[in-house]
C-alpha cells in the first residue's frame, strides 16, 4: 500500500460558457501522506477550494472533468458511484468548509444535529453521541452546554463555525481537509482550534490538507507545502524552502506580502526606547 493517503495526478477542470471553454485547473498534481499536515495556498481564485470540492465530489454541474486521477487509499475517488462515493464522508473524509454557516440547518438546534451527524456514522446510542457533541464543543472553547442548546442564530459567526469544526472533528477522519478555518475566529480562538486539530491528528493519525491565506500560519502549522497560481501548482517544498528558498517568481511576491519586523539593530534609539515601554 503507498505511504500516500492522498494522490491528486493530472488534475484538469474546463467550465464552458457561452460556447467558451475555461480551463480552471491545469495539471495539478500533490498527495498527502498519513499523519501529515500539507499546506495549500495561493491567493483567492488560484484554485484551492476547487481542488477541495473535487475531492468531496461537489462540483457544480457545469464543470467538466478531464482525465484524471484522485486516489484515496488506492481507490480513484473519480471512478466511484455517488453511493459510495458518500460512504466515505464524514468518517474517513471529513471537510470543514469555508461557508460555516451552511454546516447547519438554521431551525434545528446545533445539539440535535450534531447527534444525528455522529450516530450517521457510529453504532451508539443518543447519551453517548451527546457526551461525544460536549466534549468536542467544550475543546473549540465554546460553553458546551449553551452551544449544545442554540439555534445557529443564536449564536456569533465565530462561535457557529467553531461548532461546524466541531461536528467534523467529532467523526475523526482519516483525512481532514480544513479550508480557511480560521476565517471568522479571532487569533487566540484561531489558534485554540488549530491545536486541537493538531492533537486530534496526533491521537488518530490522520491526515490534513490545510487551504489557508495565512502564510505564517502555514509555515508555523504544515509539513509540506503547494504553492497554486491560475489553477497551476507553481510549487512545492517544506515551509522553509517556500519562505527562505523560494523558486517561482509568483512564490516570491506571494511571500514578500508576510510583513516582518524589524531587527533591533535596525531601530532607532527612540524606537528602541518605546518598544521597552510598551
Amino acid at each position: 500500500m503507498s505511504d500516500h493517503l492522498l494522490s491528486i495526478e493530472d488534475l484538469n477542470i474546463t467550465v464552458k460558457n457561452h460556447r467558451q471553454v475555461t480551463t480552471l485547473l491545469e495539471n495539478v498534481s500533490l498527495h498527502v501522506n498519513r499523519g501529515e499536515i500539507v499546506g495549500l495556498i495561493g491567493e483567492s481564485g488560484s484554485g484551492k477550494s476547487l481542488t477541495a470540492k473535487t475531492i468531496m465530489n461537489l462540483l457544480p454541474s457545469n464543470m467538466q472533468l478531464q482525465e484524471s486521477k484522485v486516489m484515496y487509499n488506492d481507490k480513484n475517488l473519480l471512478k466511484l458511484s455517488a453511493k459510495d462515493h458518500r460512504k466515505l464522508l464524514g468518517k474517513e473524509i471529513g471537510m470543514i468548509f469555508q461557508d460555516y454557516r451552511g454546516s447547519f440547518t438554521p431551525f434545528i438546534r446545533i445539539g440535535k444535529q450534531m447527534i444525528e451527524t455522529i450516530s450517521t456514522h457510529y453504532s451508539i446510542k443518543n447519551k453517548e453521541a451527546k457526551f461525544m457533541a460536549l466534549e468536542v464543543l467544550e475543546e473549540m472553547g465554546l460553553d458546551s452546554e449553551r452551544a449544545y442548546r442554540s439555534y445557529p442564530f443564536q449564536l456569533s459567526g465565530g462561535q457557529v463555525q467553531r461548532c461546524a469544526i466541531a461536528m467534523t472533528l467529532a467523526l475523526k477522519p482519516s483525512l481532514l481537509i480544513c479550508d480557511e478555518v480560521t476565517t471568522a475566529l479571532d487569533v487566540m480562538s484561531g489558534e485554540k482550534v488549530l491545536d486541537y486539530i493538531d492533537l486530534v491528528r496526533q491521537e488518530t493519525g490522520c491526515a490534513v490538507l490545510m487551504i489557508t491565506h495565512d502564510l505564517a500560519q502555514a509555515y508555523k502549522r504544515t509539513d509540506r507545502m503547494y504553492v497554486m497560481h491560475q489553477g497551476v501548482v507553481v510549487e512545492e517544498g517544506l515551509p522553509e524552502q517556500i519562505r527562505c528558498h523560494h523558486k517561482h517568481p509568483y512564490t516570491k511576491k506571494l511571500c514578500s506580502c508576510l510583513l516582518s519586523l524589524p531587527n533591533e539593530t535596525e531601530l532607532t534609539v527612540h524606537e528602541r526606547e518605546r518598544v521597552v515601554t510598551l
